[in-house]
């Protein structure tokens, strides 16, 4: 195991293309389970269900991962620039991989447009985590910027759950509103203010500390405004009639 970690960490771009193929393997072979007949018979909604659907086994896995890998070695939530294990090192690599495939399945879908959010989001994360995964810096914080995806798996959840048209006043979409607003609280903002506080208290002593934290302010205002929207669409506001438009976040 040892040896094979080493192999990853010498060829990391090869280990990145890898893991997106994984990715992209896993998506052929999401097509072949069957989904609910109001996805099937929309092409926009059938894309998207199986666009979440790996979104969704991503998070799953991460999510643990991350939360895996402090446990074992907290230090890497004190010390995000330079301290890092193997298994979470492997973790970014294959968090980058997936970001890289999901970029490329929304871009050649041709729904693009529709999904601005996310590419810009992807963008983002992407070159954080290609820097870590090519200099070995910052390991430790993409590894605690994936404690979001604990949040992702129900937030993910919730939307496939609106393309199956579930009412949401029934039990499991309001199990799974209430989880998802208190993940979102505590792994989603929890971890973006941590990282974003930790950069400014050690601006002067971190390297390339202005772009991450530019980046790092852009997505607050990202998931600050999607929590808004999230609220009140969930909680503050009447069921609305569904939008002819296309739109990937959708409320």
């Amino acid at each position: 195991m040892d040896t094979w970690l080493n192999q990853v960490q010498k060829h990391p771009a090869l280990s990145v293309l890898c893991c997106s193929v994984a990715f992209r393997i896993l998506h052929r072979l999401l097509q072949t389970v069957p989904s609910p007949s109001i996805v099937d018979a929309d092409p926009w909604r059938s894309w998207k269900w199986k666009n979440l659907s790996v979104s969704l086994v991503h998070s799953l896995l991460t999510g643990t991962w991350a939360v895996a890998c402090v446990i074992q070695h907290p230090v890497m939530v004190h010390e995000i620039r330079s301290t890092y294990t193997p298994p979470s090192y492997l973790l970014v690599i294959v968090s980058s991989g997936y970001f890289m495939q999901d970029a490329g399945d929304i871009i050649f879908s041709g729904y693009a447009k529709a999904s601005w959010e996310f590419l810009l989001h992807h963008v983002m994360v992407i070159w954080c985590f290609l820097y870590a995964v090519f200099t070995h810096l910052y390991v430790a914080g993409a590894v605690v910027a994936l404690f979001v995806e604990v949040n992702s798996v129900f937030l993910h959840t919730r939307l496939l759950l609106k393309l199956a048209k579930v009412a949401p006043n029934s039990l499991l979409y309001s199990i799974n509103k209430v989880v998802n607003v208190l993940t979102y609280v505590v792994f989603r903002l929890g971890a973006q203010c941590y990282l974003t506080w930790y950069i400014i208290y050690h601006y002067s002593s971190l390297d390339h500390a202005f772009c991450f934290l530019i980046t790092m302010f852009l997505m607050d205002i990202m998931i600050l405004v999607y929590f808004y929207r999230l609220l009140c669409t969930d909680f503050f506001s009447k069921r609305r009639p569904d939008r002819s438009t296309h739109k990937f976040a959708d409320d």
